[in-house]
């Protein structure tokens, strides 16, 4: 992928930041390679408005099912968007307003990455807890662009695994814009580049469960 001068910087931030800090289609973009069949689907009621995204269990089905479990919990309500890069990303699935991190017992995910899926704008993916490949939990970021840097190229190194993308935006990509042109506040060690408004999700929900897929309990 060709990065211009403008893009250049944003892109280094996120290839430099893990999950705690981490280094396809959507509504704009449908790109190639859809499902065959109606996906799973969520919602996410933000104070920015209304976001939808569709699931690929077809390609990353571990991934998809530990994401449904959390939101069937209730894991992402309340909880922040915490780390923004203009023209990049948006990125939430960890901390509270008040800043404070959200645990999970549930194990580290095996990456995925190697699905054939683009880290596009407008897809979903995986960050992960640290600079190892399996280590994606619960947090996971919205690409504003073609973040095709991202992808997975190979396993010999950690940076060739790529980051998991799982699913897309199908609703509401008006809204991650909106998001990712907020100005924002670089604190913490890793850096975390929050908003100087705060941008919440209120609920999460699944409002679509793919007909054959087994749900997995909370």
């Amino acid at each position: 992928m060709s990065i211009g001068p403008k893009a250049s910087l944003p892109l280094a931030l996120a290839l430099s930041i893990t999950a705690c800090a981490f280094p396809g289609g959507n509504e704009d973009d449908d790109g190639p390679d859809l499902p065959e069949k109606d996906p799973p689907t969520v919602v996410f009621e933000t104070t920015m408005g209304r976001i939808v995204l569709e699931l690929r269990p077809d390609r990353a089905p571990t991934t998809v099912e530990h994401f449904l479990r959390h939101v069937r919990a209730g894991f992402y309500d309340d909880l922040a968007f915490h780390r923004i890069i203009p023209e990049t990303l948006v990125q939430t699935g960890r901390m509270t307003k008040e800043r404070h991190a959200r645990r999970t017992t549930a194990p580290e995910l095996a990456s995925e990455a190697d699905n054939g899926l683009s880290n596009r704008r407008g897809s979903i993916a995986m960050a992960r807890v640290t600079g190892r490949p399996h280590t994606a939990n619960t947090q996971f970021f919205i690409n504003l662009g073609h973040n095709t840097v991202l992808d997975f190229t190979g396993k010999e190194t950690d940076r060739g695994w790529g980051y998991t993308v799982f699913g897309r935006v199908v609703e509401g990509m008006a809204v991650v814009d909106l998001i990712g042109t907020m100005s924002v506040v670089e604190e913490g060690k890793p850096r975390e580049f929050w908003p100087l408004v705060p941008v919440i999700i209120d609920t999460a929900y699944v409002m679509r469960e793919e007909s054959t897929a087994v749900g997995m309990e909370p």
